[in-house]
């Protein structure tokens, strides 16, 4: 199984390696007010992908921060232990009644 998440991760990184090799020639980015940017497409095409990665995640903390502050407020259940009991010795405890 390790050999094929190798196989699969060494496939994707040549598959992005090709397409870096293949978009190396410069592309322009027109901005506001005839101000312009050069560079190679594949850097043009990462950035923009960095960056629409980073804005969705910062997107997102608002809402986990949010959900977080709710687990914290929810109290246990009546009977329920307050604190975590301790992880026995033994991988997988056998049940008494044999099931």
């Amino acid at each position: 199984m390790r050999t094929l998440v190798w196989l699969l991760r060494a496939l994707l990184f040549f598959t992005l390696f090709a397409f870096a090799l293949n978009n190396s020639h410069e592309a322009t980015v027109r901005w506001f007010f005839g101000h312009e940017w050069r560079a190679p497409q594949v850097i043009i095409v990462l950035l923009a992908f960095g960056f629409g990665a980073a804005f969705g995640v910062l997107a997102m903390v608002p809402a986990w921060w949010r959900h977080r502050r709710a687990a914290q407020r929810v109290e246990p259940l009546p009977g329920a232990p307050q604190s975590t009991p301790e992880v026995p010795a033994a991988p997988y405890a056998a049940h008494q009644d044999g099931v």
